[in-house]
């Protein structure tokens, strides 16, 4: 079966894709990438998205309007990446997150925005979206979602492996003798906010890392940002922009009562995401960290990680045969098959679930909505290749 799976993250900079086809192999199921791509939001979209998001006031107008224009644009989208890799049976969309609703612990909501019905409109092709609320119903966190990959993907692997996302916000799967997965704090949220006030560049992020290596580490901001009362909450927990954005920054700035250039405001973000990833890698014992997401592109961020867990294997999840730009849209396509044949899409250990769900809203295409017959169990592993892609 053959599935595109689509998302844009927490940077909220564009949306990656990867065309799936997956077989049963007995117990196990295997994944050729076909097609994998990233494709970067209009800036004006860009601009009006960032305008709407937490803290700031926005209208039900407005929102009507984004949910729209992100429908388009993951529509267009899908229909590229079916041009270039053939057709597909199903499309799985998960949107663009305006808001994660948490209070203290608990997840009490989510909204993902971009219509899918223009993109079955666009592709004539059956689309699933909506995956996140199913598994909050459940009393879970709706998030991590990729746990379910990483389990099936690090199972075989010894001692305590375990896979960091280093996107707006980073995440982690400890596969050991017990699943954990949780959202750390920021990777690259914090970061990308202070470029986008600053005006640094067109891109929005620190690409390579240039600003943060050219700055340096401000210990009274660094202190104040460390005192962040969600790293001290147990797992399950999970976060967003709702708590780490642009006005964060400019309030640690004022706690701290320091003057700080952009290089060094940078240099001083990239230490937080190293410092909170590493004390979280430490404390649960993890020996391989499997990194995926942008922040894999971050010489800095990725040379801190090494300097802090010189005992720990750190290897980018291309290793797995999940490139690490697209890690994210190929677990998403995995949630996709898991739904169409009938089966839960989430780790319960890794979300705070009561117990696993069926994920997501499906949405017709052009025909009558046909899905496989049924199995009575899920994969116990996966394998993934590039082969295709």
């Amino acid at each position: 079966m053959r599935i595109l799976g689509m998302i844009s993250g927490t940077s909220h900079d564009g949306i990656d894709s990867a065309v799936v086809d997956f077989t049963l192999d007995g117990d196990r199921l295997r994944g050729s990438l076909v097609h994998s791509g990233s494709t970067s939001y209009d800036p004006a979209l860009r601009a009006r998205l960032i305008a709407a998001l937490p803290p700031a006031q926005t209208t039900f107008a407005e929102m009507c309007e984004l949910d729209t224009l992100i429908g388009h644009a993951f529509a267009e989208v899908a229909a590229e990446a079916i041009a270039a890799a053939g057709p597909v049976d199903l499309v799985v969309s998960h949107g663009q997150t305006v808001f994660h609703w948490v209070d203290a612990t608990t997840a009490l909501g989510t909204l993902q925005i971009g219509q899918p019905a223009w993109i079955a409109e666009r592709t004539g092709t059956p689309v699933l979206s909506d995956v996140r609320i199913r598994d909050i119903t459940a009393g879970g966190h709706g998030a991590p979602l990729v746990s379910y990959l990483d389990t099936l993907l690090l199972g075989a692997v010894g001692g305590t492996p375990a896979a960091l996302n280093l996107g707006g916000i980073s995440n982690m799967t400890i596969v050991g003798d017990r699943v954990s997965a949780y959202d750390i704090g920021p990777a690259n949220a914090l970061i990308d906010a202070a470029i986008v006030a600053a005006g640094a560049n067109d891109l929005g992020y620190d690409d390579d890392g240039a600003i943060a290596a050219t700055g340096t580490i401000v210990p009274e901001l660094l202190d104040v940002l460390l005192d962040e009362p969600y790293y001290a909450l147990s797992a399950p927990k999970s976060t967003g922009k709702e708590l780490f954005h642009g006005d964060y920054v400019t309030d640690a700035i004022a706690t701290a009562g320091v003057s700080v250039d952009l290089p060094d405001l940078v240099a001083t973000l990239a230490e937080l995401t190293v410092r909170t990833v590493a004390a979280d890698v430490t404390r649960a014992g993890v020996t391989t960290l499997v990194v995926s997401g942008g922040g894999v592109r971050n010489p800095v961020i990725m040379s801190g990680l090494r300097r802090a867990l010189p005992e720990v294997d750190i290897v980018a999840s291309d290793e797995f045969g999940a490139p690490a730009d697209h890690k994210e849209a190929i677990a998403f396509a995995l949630i996709g098959w898991c739904t169409a044949h009938g089966l839960p899409g989430t780790e319960p250990a890794g979300t705070g679930a009561r117990e696993a769900r069926i994920l997501g809203t499906l949405t017709p295409g052009s025909g009558p909505l046909q899905l496989p017959e049924p199995l009575p169990q899920a994969p116990r592993g996966l394998i993934l290749d590039t082969a295709g892609s």
